[in-house]
Formats: structure tokens, sequence, C-alpha cells
């Protein structure tokens, strides 16, 4: 089973941050956490751990109007919010990698045709700001 939604953009670590947060906003995301990991491993464990996992920031994403409707339908979904958005550094220092959960993963959890209804929207919304991100990356200088 997938997860994930995952592209691949010709950008920068730094701009894949900053332009995944754009697309995010755009698709009425908001950030609610923001995970340094590599600076969380330097400080929690070591450099070694830190330089491992390398550049990789996890963004929680909220859309308030799906997590009200979420919510609503079941409200044990809340120990699934918010969104997980992660950015890391791929290959190479002008690529990075952009992964968002797979809202249908809730679905598999619930069988309830409102949560369906709410990951279907999610889906959409969060494949369209990856969607975007690729295109952003494709036209970046």
């Amino acid at each position: 089973m997938t997860y994930t939604h995952t592209v691949t953009v010709p950008l920068p670590y730094d701009q894949a941050v900053e332009r995944t947060r754009a697309a995010l906003a755009d698709q009425g995301f908001g950030i609610l956490t923001e995970i340094d990991v590599k600076a969380t491993f330097a400080a929690k464990l070591d450099e070694e751990a830190a330089e491992a996992v390398g550049d990789y920031v996890i963004l929680g994403a909220c859309n308030p109007g799906l997590a009200s409707r979420a919510l609503a339908a079941e409200p044990e979904l809340g120990a699934l919010l918010p969104c997980n958005v992660v950015v890391r550094r791929g290959d190479d220092d002008e690529r990075a990698i952009v992964e968002a959960i797979d809202p249908q993963t809730m679905v598999q959890l619930s069988g309830s045709p409102r949560v369906r209804e709410v990951a279907d929207d999610a889906d959409t919304r969060l494949r369209a700001a990856l969607s975007a991100l690729s295109e952003a990356g494709l036209t970046a200088s």
C-alpha cells in the first residue's frame, strides 16, 4: 500500500520548502507545525544522525474546513491530523522531494461515507498543490 503522494522538483531544498508552503496555502492549508528533523536529530542525538537524515522538514498542514468536517464525521480522526507534508533534499543540491500523506489512508481506517467525502476533497487539494509545485519547479530559474 502506498500512503503518500510524491513529487521530485528541480529546486534547491530551501526554495522547495518555500514553494511547498505557498502551494499548500493556495489550496487552503495552513501550517500548524513544523519539525526540522535534521536540527532535532542534531540537538537530541548527534551530528552524525543529523547528517544521515540531511535536510528534512515535516510540515503539519491543516485545512480548517476539511478538519472540521472530518472531526464532525469521526472525532477519533483527530489522531490523524494534521496532514503531514515532507520536504527533503533529493540526490543532489538542485532537487527536492515533496511527499504528502494520501488522505485515502483515513478511508481505509474508517468505513464512513462522510470520511470518504472529506478524504476525497483533501486528496484533490493535496494533489493540486503537488502539481502546482511541480509546474513551479519546471519554471524555476
